[in-house]
């Protein structure tokens, strides 16, 4: 994938996305038929995507071959095709914020990484990083894919929610991010930020309503399973840099308006000076 190819990508995946809707109708699940013709409608830009199972999408919001900033959404348990509508947006919610906050002559994307299957919230996979396991080495690749992509120098931000913190977490080692944004996140597996083994800026957040807070923030050894993601990422002992994340509840960290939208966005933009504390 190169910039050159990025007008091919997209109308090759919705082209699969209006076959998938095909499919769906033809074996009687409208839902899933009509949230494969949404994204295949020709606004859409795809650059992945796949119909089986729960699902998998990537969408491009904003112009990705000229961006120098990019942020990547790596979303929580829960996300597929058919409740992909909330992901979405909080996409472009980010999307419409860097919009309005970019400095004159800076140029913003945002891509919503739907790349792996999520765990359910109800069920034991969402307790340990099985899942996450399989998804690092996805995420890794995309974000070398969006390198070749991207304008030069391009920097890239990984935010994070929930589960997907735990996904970020498994990639972090060696990945050429500027930021990575851990919001909601029930721990990651690791004990401290820097042993995440990245050089980005390590984020951590959690709205006054998350439930997540009481989530123990412990990791044990179940036969032979690990369970749990060990210490809090808004604790002081992990070590990551807590921003405000204002009074709202798991999902709403992308909330138009909202302290934590705001905070992302300075954060996507390398505005840390302007980045509130908690």
């Amino acid at each position: 994938m190169t910039a050159a190819t990025l007008a091919s990508t997209y109308a090759a995946n919705r082209a699969n996305a209006a076959e998938a809707a095909r499919m769906a109708a033809a074996h009687g699940d409208r839902h899933r038929a009509a949230a494969d013709r949404e994204l295949a409608a020709p606004a859409r830009h795809l650059l992945a995507f796949d119909g089986r199972g729960a699902g998998r999408a990537t969408e491009v919001f904003g112009d990705l071959a000229r961006a120098d900033r990019v942020a990547v959404l790596v979303p929580g348990s829960d996300t597929g095709l058919d409740t992909y509508g909330r992901f979405r947006d909080a996409a472009l919610a980010l999307h419409r914020r860097l919009a309005a906050e970019a400095p004159e002559g800076t140029r913003t994307a945002v891509v919503a990484w739907l790349g792996y299957e999520t765990p359910d919230t109800v069920g034991t996979a969402v307790t340990t990083t099985g899942r996450a396991d399989l998804a690092a080495p996805r995420l890794r690749a995309l974000v070398r894919s969006l390198h070749t992509v991207a304008g030069p120098g391009a920097h890239l931000s990984l935010l994070c929610h929930s589960y997907g913190s735990v996904v970020c977490a498994r990639a972090a080692t060696g990945l050429d991010v500027t930021d990575i944004a851990l919001l909601g996140s029930p721990g990651t597996g690791a004990d401290t930020a820097a042993a995440l083994g990245t050089d980005a800026r390590v984020w951590a957040a959690r709205g006054d309503d998350d439930w997540v807070e009481h989530v123990p923030h412990v990791r044990v050894d179940l036969f032979g399973t690990t369970v749990g993601f060990g210490t809090d990422p808004v604790s002081p002992a992990f070590g990551a840099r807590v921003f405000d994340a204002g009074t709202g509840g798991h999902s709403n960290y992308f909330d138009p308006g909202s302290v934590s939208l705001t905070n992302l966005a300075r954060i996507v933009l390398g505005e840390t000076a302007e980045v509130t504390r908690d």
